[in-house]
């Protein structure tokens, strides 16, 4: 029996559906296609090439709540959060192809030259490799401004995602766009390096773990490919003496749980002026336990199963390893009883560096608390990580938190009195081990372009 790929329901580990793994015969022909098509898509004009992202956008609203449901099934998003999702994804589509010519027109540059400006020319067929925890958004926030900058797309999804996968080619097939822009191979990691070294693709982009971003990199430096990365973090939430507590409780919890704890840029370490700790505790403690997880398809379940079963024992090994350290668990950390990759959200509290619930990502619904002594504590302790994806700062004192959020806190995206999330208006990535290069605005989509310097004497 030949290898395939296998989507399973993390609710009951039933299989949903199996995909046979693309031969080297068609992932040829699909990377064939899609330089060609470079050729004829990069001549058309801004407003041709946003017409089809808004035609695009279009086929994704009118089938939103079968993607919605196949995401749900796939990897156990909460219902409402995967329709949210789909929507999010139109509508960034939707903004570079109406931005997109600005953000690419000429610009004028003042030399000793008769005429000289800098023109922003395509790079090619690009190669995006995404993870399962956002089947959808992952994929179309890179394919608009790919597309819009009159590049071609392969997609390289997270394999327990392929029905996911498939139906983004089908949408922008049902969408009437030009054959060859966007297309999916189904394929196992394994075979990623030799797919990066084609001469056809010309550059990629990878949203996954610091381990997978790693040999990406390797293999795409081999070959000297351009790269943007968008890793692993543990992003801290500082909780100064002056926070609204209400406040900081309530997004602090949200930032969280959402996508069931399962995102890159959730909130992940809370750091607490010694000061509030034990009233902040008790108030994120509180309202974790109130937070109801069950069906995913169930409108009143918050959180879903997390992904794999495997991801969820890895998670709790986490857990249980804080605790023999000195952690001290408030509430969850256990593996329910029954089927399911489920995972009550946890509170740990006492959390130290060496522990993991320190020193790691947590890819799931599992709060760390961190006591600082003061603010200058609680800025040493945000940046103590290997990760710099996303921070956020609560204060009362809105100048205050601004000058830590600008210019203390080592991340890509630092927030006051929000929870950190990506805005397809403001440009999105990490530090560190978070990765590098930018997604989303006017930095993101100008990322796979050649920027290229014109003189004219």
């Amino acid at each position: 029996m030949s290898e395939k790929l296998l989507s399973i329901n993390p609710t009951n580990g039933s299989v949903i559906a199996s995909y046979d793994i693309f031969d080297e015969q068609k992932v040829e022909k699909a990377v064939t296609l899609a330089h060609k098509t470079f050729d004829s898509w990069r001549k058309l004009s801004f407003r041709e090439r946003g017409t089809v992202l808004k035609n695009i956008a279009k086929e994704l609203r009118k089938q939103k709540k079968y993607l919605a449901e196949l995401a749900t099934a796939e990897m156990g998003k909460p219902i409402a959060q995967s329709i949210a999702e789909v929507e999010k994804c139109a509508n960034t589509l939707d903004y570079f192809a109406k931005e997109g010519a600005n953000f690419l027109a000429n610009e004028v540059i003042e030399t000793d030259a008769r005429k000289s400006y800098v023109s922003f020319q395509p790079l090619g067929t690009v190669l995006a490799i995404m993870p399962w925890n956002f089947p959808y958004w992952q994929v179309l926030r890179c394919m608009g401004p790919i597309l819009m900058g009159g590049n071609t797309m392969l997609l390289k999804h997270a394999s327990n995602v392929s029905g996911c996968a498939l139906a983004i080619e089908k949408v922008v097939k049902d969408a009437g766009a030009p054959k060859g822009i966007f297309q999916t191979l189904l394929l196992p990691s394994s075979r990623i390096e030799a797919l990066i070294g084609h001469p056809a693709i010309a550059a990629v982009t990878l949203t996954g773990s610091t381990h997978a971003g790693s040999k990406v990199a390797s293999a795409a430096g081999s070959h000297l490919k351009k790269l943007v990365l968008e890793l692993g973090g543990s992003d801290p939430y500082v909780i100064l003496d002056d926070a609204d507590l209400d406040l900081a409780a309530k997004v602090c919890v949200e930032g969280r749980l959402v996508n069931s704890g399962q995102s890159c840029v959730a909130a992940k370490r809370f750091i607490v002026v010694k000061s509030l700790r034990k009233e902040f505790e008790k108030r994120m403690t509180e309202q974790m336990k109130a937070s109801t997880y069950g069906n995913p398809m169930d409108t009143s379940s918050r959180i879903g199963p997390m992904a794999r079963v495997d991801l969820r024992d890895e998670l709790h090994k986490q857990v249980e390893a804080s605790i023999a350290k000195g952690a001290k668990l408030l509430c969850g950390g256990f593996i329910p009883e029954g089927d399911g990759a489920y995972y009550p959200p946890s509170v740990l509290t006492n959390v130290k560096k060496g522990m993991p619930a320190y020193d790691e990502e947590m890819f799931g619904p599992v709060a760390a608390i961190i006591e600082a002594k003061d603010e200058k504590d609680a800025i040493r302790l945000a940046n103590d990580s290997i990760y710099g994806l996303g921070a956020a700062v609560f204060s009362k004192d809105r100048k205050r938190a601004e000058m830590i959020a600008a210019t203390e806190l080592n991340a890509g995206s630092c927030y006051v009195n929000a929870q950190v999330h990506s805005d397809m208006r403001m440009p999105f990535g990490g530090v560190k081990q978070s990765g590098y290069g930018r997604e989303l605005g006017e930095f993101g989509i100008r990322e796979f372009m050649n920027i290229k310097s014109v003189f004219i004497h």
